[in-house]
């Protein structure tokens, strides 16, 4: 169970690591900014710096969970699960504050979120059942 929440949490910070991607490094490309619903190259423009940011938080994010990752296959399963439980459990947060902030954004709330929330479901499961 535990390597499954792992998985979920892996996933997840890919995830993370691809919405980094789209915000820091290609936030005014015309498929960003459909995905983003930003309405012209103008607007894009106008807030590069702040997707710039944003998608660092994100890939920071994703580094936590690595880093947790690692440290339980390597034997430091305490840090690691509490890095894990802090990288995931941000993610998952972010996505409740977009999805209830803004319901139209809840097709976009529901993608960030529920890979996090897997990892944290599976990850307390197997914590539990020891």
């Amino acid at each position: 169970m535990l390597i499954t929440g792992l998985i979920f949490a892996g996933l997840a910070a890919i995830l993370h690591c691809y919405i980094f991607v789209m915000e820091s490094l290609r936030w005014t490309t015309p498929r960003v900014r459909a995905t983003f619903g930003i309405e012209s190259a103008e607007v894009a423009e106008i807030t590069k710096p702040l997707a710039f940011n944003q998608g660092f938080y994100n890939l920071f994010l994703a580094i936590v969970v690595y880093v947790g990752i690692a440290f339980v296959f390597a034997g430091g399963e305490a840090v690691g699960l509490a890095l894990i439980f802090v990288g995931i459990g941000s993610m998952f947060a972010a996505a409740m504050v977009l999805l209830l902030s803004d319901r139209s954004k809840a097709r976009a709330a529901i993608t960030q979120g529920t890979l996090p929330l897997l990892g944290l479901i599976f990850t307390i499961i197997a914590l539990v059942i020891r």
